[in-house]
């Protein structure tokens, strides 16, 4: 009896700890990853609501809650003085990005172009 009792609670504290962190997620969620080695002041990304601020390079930021999202986003970096600008011309042909955990990987060239790395989660 006492083996029976054992391997249901052990059962029931794996079936516990196997949650992954996305299993009760209500939107996309976006963070961003400064892979520069520029300091990012401001990230906004899609529009004004989601912005994302003080990235070190090499850094990570916080989550944050998209309704709808795509794989590439128009996004505008400044860093100090300077802005750096990705803008996509359309989204045909993209599909919404499913309830999930992503990051946007962003560095610049030497010529201040913006570079995306999609990235699940």
């Amino acid at each position: 009896m006492k083996k029976v009792l054992f391997l249901f609670v052990t059962m029931a504290v794996m079936n516990l700890g196997c949650t992954d962190r996305d299993d009760d997620l209500s939107a996309v969620n976006i963070r961003i990853k400064n892979s520069s080695s520029l300091a990012f002041d401001e990230v906004v990304v899609a529009d004004e609501e989601h912005i994302f601020e003080n990235l070190g390079s090499d850094s990570y930021s916080e989550y944050q809650e998209f309704e709808m999202a795509y794989r590439y986003a128009y996004i505008r970096i400044t860093s100090g003085e300077e802005s750096f600008v990705l803008q996509p011309i359309d989204f045909v042909g993209e599909e919404e990005l499913p309830l999930g955990l992503y990051t946007y990987d962003l560095s610049l060239t030497e010529e201040g172009e913006v570079i995306l790395q999609f990235v699940i989660d």
